[in-house]
């Protein structure tokens, strides 16, 4: 195995995982039963999935091999496996069985609530054809879990997909995961309990033992693996199928590891413990343990640093909500270890650190933007006065236009060939209409929350935030707009109060965060870039760490201190989007140029610049649609190519960073 495994280190895949892989709905309410849940979170679950998923946000390369429905939920999967970096290529469509999905509560430290949903799905009807050689032998491992021996059909996909692994010198990994109801031994609505003896799954599961080369289980189920109600008694009987290396998770106290011979006691065993911390959910954290375990393991770690990161996967994810989403990224686990170390006590609450849950909402995979071309209409009242005179036709013309403003920007995106570096800035309150038709193209879309032209800073929809967040699709980014004077001690307070609220609430709705800084129309024009500078200082300090800034355009000489500033506060951020403020395009050029020495500029936002004076003509009634369609899209192609000029001139000069951050 030694020499295979070796000639395996340079393979494409670090991984295959079969099994499982399904959609959880997570009940919301803390402490109430299932029967009383009124909302649910949508995350992607299955051991197999949530296992591949947490060893890519590890930064291992996967792949999923299993079958989703051809319907909404199997496209869910689908991309939020592409979007964590797995390959896809062999999660099956299947065309007559809908995706597996979980109900999923907890009600209290001990009780979670499980109702699977998978009668006839599609996971399980995973077939020996669906077994590709090339693709097993692409893998340094192949990891499955005990479900998928449940059944004739899919424990003959195991068969050979494990036949092929050996032959191809692949490590062979087996989560018991044992589940009763999914074998058919607890009633559908107890999915919840983890332990029933049964001499035929025991037995069928000890036949199966000798190919794997890991097997990775709680107590409950090795005692089923092995037989009887004795732990080491069926560890032995594990030993005597296998010389696999056995890892028993022992959850709050670690994990024993076990390479050789079964000693006479479970505590004789190596243990490798836990941190401590306080438990929100467990369901998940076995399956995180084993993304943590595995990312140490087929780095060749040794084991005490394989367990140390399995520990530190599942110490995180039970103090979050969900499974997949909660898991680690690597730099996640390291500020966790990190503290664990320093502070023990303090790290007995994750859900407490701040660093750790900013680390978790930036360091995780997401969508590049280092080039963006935000068309910017998401103005309310200076509309509001070009539309007055129109009667109580007015609101319907606002809304009117928005939308053939994105109209025009449909046409910019396929005509300049703006795919992936295009994005929108619009509301709601005139712009639902537009904002409904951009959201699932894979734009970048901003969306305002500030009620316009007011100073302390207030919200469109009220001091209730949260509540109006929760409606939006999770792709919007929050934009807000404030004044920021970093000089006026009182009204600087207020800002960051109302700031601190709008933060907390992104944090609880996982939308990313814009915050557009305009310096006080009384500061003379040569102080407002150091205003606004100081003001980016002021937020940082208060601890707001926004994804996004957008900026009046600084001069070449701010830069430096300015990108300074923003890497290192926070090393993370997504950069800098350039605002226009109206002023002519021409104008924009000499921003835009000193921007490419920037290496936190990612692009511009820009509206007024661009259809104010269609717009004009057209709430006149001087114009007609058709016609600001084609003035605002010749606008936006101008700005686009003034943007463009720019950078290329630092291409062929090879000045300038335009460096892209994490």
């Amino acid at each position: 195995m030694t020499e295979s495994v070796h000639s395996a280190a340079s393979r494409p895949l670090d991984a295959i995982f079969l099994g499982r892989v399904a959609v959880d709905f997570y009940a919301q309410q803390i402490g109430a039963r299932l029967e009383d849940a009124t909302s649910f979170a949508r995350y992607l679950g299955g051991s197999s999935g949530n296992t591949a998923f947490g060893c890519a946000r590890l930064g291992l390369k996967i792949s999923m091999l299993s079958r989703v429905g051809d319907d909404q939920m199997g496209r869910f999967l689908t991309e939020t496996l592409v979007r964590e970096g797995c390959d896809v290529s062999h999660l099956r469509v299947d065309p007559d069985r809908l995706t597996a999905f979980v109900l999923l509560g907890i009600k209290d430290r001990d009780t979670f609530p499980l109702l699977f949903h998978r009668e006839n799905c599609a996971d399980m009807a995973l077939a020996a054809d669906d077994i590709d050689e090339t693709h097993i032998a692409s893998a340094r491992a192949l990891a499955i879990t005990g479900t998928h021996l449940s059944t004739p059909g899919t424990l003959a996909a195991c068969r050979r997909a494990l036949d092929l692994a050996q032959k191809h010198g692949l490590r062979r990994v087996l989560d018991i995961d044992y589940r009763p109801v999914l074998w058919g031994l607890a009633p559908r609505s107890d999915g919840a309990t983890r332990f029933v003896a049964n001499a035929q799954v025991t037995a069928h599961l000890r036949e199966m033992l000798p190919s794997f080369d890991l097997i990775v289980g709680t107590e409950e189920e090795f005692r089923v693996a092995g037989g009887g109600d004795d732990l080491v008694a069926a560890l032995r009987n594990v030993r005597a199928a296998t010389p696999a290396l056995l890892v028993i998770k022992r959850g709050a106290l670690g994990c024993n590891v076990i390479a050789d011979e079964i000693p006479p006691r479970i505590d004789d065993a190596p243990l490798f413990r836990a941190p401590q911390v306080e438990v929100l959910n467990v369901l998940g954290a076995g399956d995180a343990f084993l993304a943590g375990f595995l990312c140490g393991w087929l780095g060749d770690e040794p084991i005490e640093r394989c367990c140390a990161w399995a520990n530190a996967c599942g110490a995180i994810v039970v103090s979050r909500h969900g499974c997949a989403p909660a898991m680690p990224s690597r730099a996640e686990l390291d500020h966790f270890l990190a503290q664990v170390k320093l502070d023990p006590a303090r790290a007995r609450r994750p859900d407490r650190d701040a660093d750790l849950a900013h680390l978790h909402r930036v360091s995780v995979a997401r969508a590049r933007w280092d080039d963006l071309h935000v068309f910017a209409f998401d103005h309310r009242s200076a509309l509001e006065e070009l539309a007055r005179g129109r009667g109580a036709d007015a609101e319907a013309r606002l809304c009117m236009f928005k939308t053939l403003l994105l109209r025009a920007t449909e046409q910019t995106e396929r005509i300049s060939g703006l795919a992936g570096r295009i994005g929108v800035l619009i509301d709601d309150r005139y712009g639902q209409d537009a904002l409904n038709a951009a959201s699932g193209r894979g734009w970048w879309i901003g969306r305002p929350v500030e009620l316009p032209d007011t100073t302390p800073l207030a919200f469109e929809r009220g001091g209730s935030i949260g509540t109006h967040l929760i409606t939006w699709p999770h792709e919007h980014t929050i934009k807000c707009l404030v004044v920021f004077d970093p000089d006026d001690a009182t009204q600087r307070a207020e800002q960051e109060r109302q700031l601190r609220t709008l933060c907390d609430a992104a944090c609880t709705s996982g939308h990313e965060l814009l915050i557009e800084v305009i310096a006080p129309l009384r500061a003379v024009p040569a102080r407002r870039g150091d205003l606004v500078r100081r003001a980016i200082e002021c937020i940082y300090a208060c601890g707001i760490k926004p994804h996004w800034w957008k900026l009046a355009p600084p001069d070449a000489a701010d830069w430096p201190a300015l990108d300074a500033l923003i890497l290192r506060s926070d090393p993370w951020c997504r950069g800098v989007l350039l605002l226009g403020a109206d002023a002519p395009l021409v104008g924009l050029a000499a921003g835009f140029a000193a921007a490419t020495s920037s290496a936190t500029c990612r692009g511009f936002a820009v509206g007024r610049s661009v259809f104010a004076e269609p717009a004009r003509s057209w709430f006149a009634g001087e114009i007609d649609a058709d016609t600001l369609v084609a003035r605002v899209h010749a606008n936006q192609r101008e700005l686009a190519a003034l943007w463009r000029a720019a950078r290329d001139n630092v291409v062929r000069n090879g000045a300038g960073k335009l460096s892209a951050n994490a």
